[in-house]
């Protein structure tokens, strides 16, 4: 999207510009000393970066009243995200890219609040959109210090909004609450927070599981894009059931209904979010301001001289279930699927292996490769499997080591008797296992019958069938003899 067209230019020149601005906010903070807080940042707690996934400014902000008390809001982690952090984890790199057709600038225009104010009014929300200073502050960092960002999140929302909607229209919620992955994690779908709240709806592992989300060690539901927006839902819709109220809906989906019902108790039963403001965590007083903030600045970004990025993943895809582990590896070396888009695709597999053995599994890939997976899916599957998947399925004990046996008796020469012809019978069906072994063993299929059968009917697997017989799929033929031994 150019938003050149969308936006008036009142630049004459940045020096001059900026000249103005400065005059003009140094008047209106000068007016507004006596009913607006002022924003102080506190240099004790920065710390110096060993990556690049914090901005160079504190995550927190302190507010100080008229009457001089302060009050420290933390920023949600998303809002301390640096771009340079965003772009070099999941698929913004490679998938990402400016836009040449649209000329950002540097600095966001100054507007009076009475601007914000009258914006605010005008969302097509069913959720109340208020504005005051702590909304403006969280206003001013988008526009701000996370301009890059938003425009990161503006290209990475046209992959994702429209599965946001499709969930909350299911359960007829609010559309507006599709800005909440937003503040959780700047639309990364791998995003993990300090206290282990994943995905790009940030569930917290026993919320998630609660809510259908599965969790083991090749997959993560959580970070399933689709999966974990219905489950969102659902959650955001229990809550409503709870409180009635989408303010404290949104506060409760961040610190948890406990902490809500604390800070309803502490105000003496008010259910007003901004009347129980002050019993809030420090991050749950930002959360609804900074919702309110991502609603404005996803709505307004032109007006504020930001341009969204292109997005190069494909909008069409599709699944296909498949009943046995495929790596995605495999689909990418047969079908000459970009690995990295497959994973972006994939988001929710942990190892790149896809546990159909497990469950049904789907795997996602662009609308004109899903007709390629089914006619190729028998050369996938084989493609490298042992290398890639790399889990044996049997395994044989060393030879040299005798098999132990216990023998309880309550006379001495019983059990020496018994032990001995115990071991003259285990050492017969070992010398005839080793003649079969040497000679080898066959059996004719019979009509009917699968590889499994034969494969337990005779003690062995169904992979070791199928190497000795050099089998690449499941099929076999009645009258066709294979060896078992």
């Amino acid at each position: 999207m150019n938003c050149n067209n969308n936006r008036k230019n009142n630049v004459e020149g940045k020096a001059m510009w900026w000249k103005k601005v400065l005059a003009i906010l140094l008047m209106y903070q000068l007016s507004l000393v006596p009913t607006l807080a002022q924003i102080e940042v506190d240099d004790e707690d920065l710390e110096e970066e060993d990556e690049t996934e914090l901005i160079d400014e504190n995550d927190e902000i302190t507010l100080t009243d008229k009457e001089g008390n302060e009050e420290v809001i933390d920023f949600p982690a998303s809002m301390t995200y640096e771009l340079d952090s965003l772009m070099h984890i999941y698929m913004t790199g490679k998938y990402l890219s400016g836009d040449k057709d649209c000329r950002m600038t540097e600095e966001s225009p100054y507007f009076p609040p009475e601007v914000y104010k009258d914006r605010l009014r005008r969302l097509p929300t069913a959720i109340e959109m208020p504005y005051n200073e702590v909304v403006q502050t969280f206003i001013d960092r988008y526009t701000s210090r996370l301009r890059r960002t938003v425009s990161y999140i503006l290209g990475a929302s046209n992959f994702y909004m429209p599965t946001f909607e499709e969930a909350l229209d299911a359960y007829q919620l609010p559309l507006e609450l599709k800005y909440l992955p937003v503040i959780e994690s700047a639309l990364h779908p791998k995003a993990v927070s300090p206290a282990g709240a994943t995905g790009i709806w940030q569930f917290m592992l026993a919320t998630g599981k609660r809510y259908g989300l599965n969790v083991n060690s090749y997959v993560d539901d959580r970070c399933d894009p689709v999966k974990a927006s219905y489950a969102a839902a659902k959650f955001l819709s229990d809550l409503y059931k709870v409180f009635g109220d989408w303010h404290l809906v949104i506060a409760a989906y961040n610190c948890g209904p406990e902490n809500i019902n604390k800070a309803i108790h502490r105000a003496n039963g008010e259910r007003d979010y901004w009347k129980i403001y002050p019993y809030l965590p420090r991050e749950t007083r930002g959360y609804v301001p900074a919702f309110i903030a991502a609603n404005y600045i996803m709505t307004y970004y032109c007006e504020h001289g930001i341009c969204p990025m292109r997005f190069t993943l494909p909008e069409k895809t599709d699944t296909i279930m498949v009943s046995d582990n495929v790596h995605l590896r495999q689909v990418s070396d047969v079908l000459g699927v970009d690995m990295e888009m497959l994973r972006s695709l994939n988001p929710s597999y942990r190892r790149d292996v896809v546990p159909g053995a497990t469950e049904l599994s789907a795997i996602r890939l662009p609308l004109q490769d899903v007709g390629r997976f089914i006619d190729m899916q028998d050369s996938i599957f084989n493609e490298r499997n042992t290398q890639l998947i790399g889990k044996r399925l049997e395994v044989e004990i060393a030879a040299d080591i005798a098999p132990v046996t216990s023998v309880k008796a309550t006379k001495r020469g019983r059990a020496a008797k018994s032990s001995k012809k115990l071991s003259k019978r285990e050492r017969a069906r070992q010398a005839k296992q080793s003649r079969n072994a040497r000679g080898g063993r066959s059996v004719t299929v019979k009509r009917g019958q699968t590889l499994s059968q034969i494969a337990r009917a005779n003690g062995t697997t169904v992979a070791k069938l199928k190497k000795l017989n050099g089998i690449r799929g499941n099929n076999i033929q009645a009258g066709k003899k294979l060896k078992v031994k």
